[in-house]
């Protein structure tokens, strides 16, 4: 079996199994991000522990390269730093950026290498890019939410 061929067959273990699926009550973010050009639909719930990842719930339909990514987003980032998944997210999204011109660390990114050859895929860079903008998109409103709460005002299911 080739690189390419293992590569495949992690992405669609990953379609079939999705990881972290299934959306959970207990949450400090919740967002929604949709790519028109394929039909991919997420809705994202991130949950903080202090500065730490505690979990990522999801529900998504879609392609398998947009399911398949968040899946493996989610192994990468629960248990991480918001600083740790922020550089995660960056490294990934500069090689989905390089067309295949990039190469990720295996033993920093695990099965996100899969991806290295949809990047050279112009029209598939977004399927794949979807789970991770969710991700960052959550890390700023979880962020934003906190910085309310710190400056006194109700949050989420509080009244004032």
């Amino acid at each position: 079996m080739n690189v390419e061929d293992m590569y495949q067959e992690i992405i669609l273990d990953h379609y079939r199994e999705k990881h972290h699926a299934g959306l959970r009550e207990d949450f400090t973010a919740q967002v929604t991000q949709v790519n028109p050009s394929c039909g991919d639909e997420l809705l994202l719930r991130l949950h903080l522990d202090g500065e730490r990842i505690r979990d990522i719930s999801y529900d998504a339909v879609g392609c398998s390269i947009s399911q398949a990514s968040t899946s493996v987003m989610t192994d990468l980032v629960i248990g991480k730093t918001v600083e740790e998944a922020q550089q995660l997210y960056r490294g990934f999204q500069e090689m989905m950026r390089s067309h295949g011109d990039q190469s990720l660390d295996e033993d920093l990114y695990e099965d996100a290498v899969a991806f290295e050859g949809v990047a050279k895929l112009m029209a598939r860079v977004k399927c794949a890019m979807l789970g991770w903008s969710a991700l960052e998109e959550s890390l700023m409103e979880a962020e934003q939410n906190s910085d309310t709460a710190s400056a006194g005002a109700p949050t989420k299911g509080e009244t004032a």
